[in-house]
């Protein structure tokens, strides 16, 4: 009869089970000395596959933990770079309003602009003013750079108005010196960040070379005298032989308007000062400390992204170590 395979099994484990016992025994009595070298043989022997693989997961557990304070200091950097830029451009604004203020005769309010952000408000905003606050219907909308749009309707605690980006933006304009009148339009381009100004009703005879600064005209009873639009870009079209149009850049951007200066009065256009005071010439869109100031802040930012990339770059190398020890194990 043969034998019960599973008392075979059982047979050999008990077997296997003794020699190991008889084996530790007999290692027990042998010498400290004896035990060192027999020791250090296996380790360089049969346990050394073992061995190795047991460093293989403590690297690959020291680099995980690598990898998790190279990516929290990634993400400090990266709220640390968005924060300070915010905040600094938030204060150059807010500055640059306060000076503004100082140099406008009429009283005045600071506003703060939101944007609806649903389809079909575009060019569209609202003030945290209103008619309670002593906000006019049709109030100039002021920045540090320039005209940044105007008021449509006053509410109580609240007012809608409209930047230059939208159709029915209509502003009189001049050059500068006086020398050029015409009417500032609103044209959309292909993309949003191609809208731009156009000059019109400027005569023939008259040139404005690119460059050449527009400012309000003060007619109409809405926009003081003065204040900045834009740059002259280049010649947009000539109707024949008697009126030319020009492309105008815009100094306001409508992303950036978020803090703006409206004045109170309802006779605001007549109460306000020249805008030749308020903006003085040299002082919109080119003056040299302002642009020192800003390449400043720019090449700070630059630095703090590349400390930034350096992290991150950093952390890509230590997960692909991470993934080629994974592979190995």
């Amino acid at each position: 009869m043969p034998p019960d395979p599973v008392e075979a099994d059982a047979r050999r484990q008990l077997y296997v089970s003794g020699g190991f016992l008889l084996a530790a025994f007999v290692l027990w009595l042998l010498p400290v000395g004896a035990q060192d070298n027999l020791a250090s043989s296996m380790r360089v022997s049969v346990l050394r596959p073992f061995l190795g693989l047991n460093e293989l997961v403590l690297a690959a557990r020291q680099r995980t933990l690598d990898v998790q304070v190279l990516q929290a200091r990634l993400d400090s950097a990266t709220a640390r770079l968005v924060a300070r830029s915010t905040l600094e451009e938030e204060n150059r604004r807010l500055r640059a309003l306060l000076g503004l203020s100082e140099r406008a005769e009429a009283p005045w309010r600071a506003a703060q602009v939101l944007r609806p952000g649903t389809q079909g408000s575009e060019g569209i905003f609202l003030l945290n003013l209103g008619a309670d606050d002593g906000v006019p219907p049709r109030a100039p909308i002021l920045t540090r750079e320039g005209l940044g749009g105007v008021l449509r309707e006053v509410r109580p605690g609240s007012a809608i108005g409209m930047d230059w980006t939208h159709p029915d933006f209509r502003a009189s304009a001049m050059s500068r010196d006086g020398a050029v009148y015409g009417m500032i339009e609103s044209r959309r381009g292909l993309f949003r960040e191609e809208d731009r100004l156009l000059l019109t009703g400027t005569p023939y005879h008259t040139r404005l070379e690119p460059g050449a600064e527009i400012v309000t005209a003060g007619t109409g009873g809405i926009f003081p005298r003065g204040i900045p639009i834009g740059r002259v870009v280049e010649l947009a079209e000539e109707e024949g032989g008697w009126i030319t149009a020009y492309w105008v850049q815009p100094y306001v951007l409508p992303g950036d308007m978020d803090q703006v200066l409206v004045v109170t009065p309802p006779d605001s256009a007549a109460m306000l000062a020249d805008g030749a005071v308020i903006w003085p010439e040299g002082e919109t869109g080119t003056r040299p400390d302002r642009w020192a100031r800003e390449t400043a802040r720019i090449d700070s930012l630059a630095a703090l992204r590349a400390r930034v990339e350096a992290l991150r770059d950093s952390v890509a190398r230590l997960r692909g170590g991470n993934r080629s020890s994974g592979g190995a194990q």
